[in-house]
């Protein structure tokens, strides 16, 4: 379990249209938005009672090395869906909202056989 995570982006409106809409079938939401005054912003996702979430930022925190780029330190990050309807909507809003297919929504085979999108 995770506390929260925070990612960086190069453009917080267009990751605002992609994260948004895919994680709403996982019933993840936006909590907060940061964005809009004259920094670069960010944006607070999760679930009603607010743990876990997703931080999007506008820019790279001060806390963060400044090697790490928005779209240069490659993550892989899965979140839990109900069902396979959940996990067919994911990966449909992502690919709508600018996402890449890196896997469509199928059985996938590691320990156990599970349904997963990429």
């Amino acid at each position: 379990m995770f506390d929260h995570l925070g990612v960086a982006a190069t453009n917080l409106e267009a990751s605002r249209r992609f994260y948004s809409s895919c994680l709403a079938p996982l019933g993840i939401k936006l909590l907060e938005d940061h964005s809009g005054n004259d920094r670069p912003g960010w944006l607070v996702y999760g679930t009603a009672d607010d743990a876990p979430f997703l931080v999007v930022s506008g820019a790279s925190p001060s806390f963060w090395c400044a090697a790490n780029e928005p779209g240069v330190s490659p993550i892989h990050v899965a979140f839990v869906a109900n069902d396979r309807t959940a996990v067919d909507a994911f990966y449909h809003q992502g690919m709508a909202n600018g996402g890449r297919d890196n896997g469509p929504p199928g059985e996938r085979q590691a320990n156990t056989p599970y349904y997963a999108a990429y």
